[in-house]
């Protein structure tokens, strides 16, 4: 009975270390939730917003960029008119690389 009790036991810790091991297993992650891939805006500013999770350095474009305590960053630019691509790079403190690319068009309307 004792040798089951253990074994049950180390089970348990093994486990448990494997469920809070599996973020740093994962590795660095990005989600971009604005602007939608393939989009298309008249507007002079655009703002890329996204989620970093597992992250030691973020960069949009190859500049820092910050997140707060939830891994949320936003930035916002003035895109010239026309197609537009920006790259949301992410690395974790093992040296694992992430990268997410969003497209989209900002159009050039002239009013007559």
């Amino acid at each position: 009975m004792s040798r089951l009790f253990i074994a049950a036991l180390c089970l348990v810790i093994v486990g448990y270390g494997i469920f809070e091991a599996r973020k740093l297993i994962e590795g660095p992650q990005i989600v971009i939730t604005s602007p939608k891939n393939g989009g298309q805006t008249a507007s002079t500013t655009i703002t890329i917003e996204g989620v970093a999770q597992n992250i030691a350095f973020l960069t949009i474009n190859d500049a820092p960029a910050y997140t707060d305590a939830n891994g949320h960053f936003d930035l916002t630019l003035m895109p010239p008119a026309g197609y537009n691509t920006f790259t949301v790079a992410a690395s974790d403190r093992f040296g694992r690389r992430t990268r997410k690319t969003v497209a989209f068009t900002v159009l050039a309307y002239c009013p007559a």
